[in-house]
């Protein structure tokens, strides 16, 4: 998948929200993997923090990532992630190890 984009959210919830949390983030799994190009799209929980998160996305190319970004479940999310996390985002590329 040469022009796939691979997006990685790191999420620490504020005190207190972790369970807001979590209920924002698991509200986004499904309609998110229903979308047009997306390939892949989990929800992962640090064991050793319960209070951090992991997305992990993966779409066909910058496109779907455009339309993902348009919905009204991301645009929600957008809105009030804020207010429950930090957030860390990286967009990243596989590396060619022989």
């Amino acid at each position: 998948m040469p022009n796939s984009v691979r997006t990685i959210a790191i999420l620490t919830a504020h005190t207190g929200k972790t369970d807001e949390l979590r209920m924002l983030l698991a509200a986004l799994v499904d309609p998110s993997r229903s979308e047009a190009g997306n390939l892949r799209y989990d929800l992962l929980q640090d064991r050793n923090n319960p209070g951090r998160f992991v997305l992990d996305e993966l779409y066909e190319d910058d496109h779907a990532v455009e339309l993902h970004h348009a919905t009204d479940h991301f645009q929600n999310y957008l809105s009030r992630i804020s207010e429950l996390a930090t957030r860390n985002l990286m967009i990243v590329e596989p590396i060619k190890v022989s």
